[in-house]
């Protein structure tokens, strides 16, 4: 079946939706990149504060101010922080496979195609360890 011809104004606008639903996904990529890399910091900060003694000084940084704390103080800040980040973590993938899904389901209602343009995010895509890759691929996917 033959598609219908697309006026000039219409593949304007078809052409500027297609790029919102691109830099929204980017944003949100980008997004769960930065939310990763600092839950990956929490991360090591704990696993470098377990072994120390309770009582031993050290610092956090609390609104751009340097404290003085002890390791007993600052490791469950640290492991309300992290949990936080993860279930923020969940949010933006849930957000950015939405958001996947609705630009494909508006690529074959616009009759533009009814292929997967962007394919589902890797399996991996919510282990830390995988971060680079995961990056290179979403960098690869939107250069494209």
């Amino acid at each position: 079946m033959a598609q219908p011809q697309i006026t000039a104004k219409k593949q304007q606008e078809l052409q500027l939706q297609y790029t919102t639903y691109k830099n929204n996904l980017q944003q949100l990529a980008q997004k769960i990149g930065d939310v990763e890399q600092e839950t990956e910091e929490h991360k090591l900060v704990l696993e470098t504060l377990d072994p120390l003694p309770l009582d031993r000084k050290c610092f956090r940084m609390v609104n751009g101010v340097l404290v003085e704390r002890t390791v007993k103080d600052v490791i469950p800040a640290l492991k309300t922080n992290s949990d936080g980040l993860r279930k923020v973590l969940d949010e933006l993938l849930k957000q950015y496979k939405k958001q996947q899904d609705d630009m494909e389901k508006w690529k074959v209602s616009s009759h533009l195609i009814g292929t997967v343009d962007v394919p589902n995010p890797p399996k991996a895509f919510t282990t830390s360890k995988n971060l680079k890759e995961i990056l290179g691929y979403l960098l690869i996917r939107w250069s494209s």
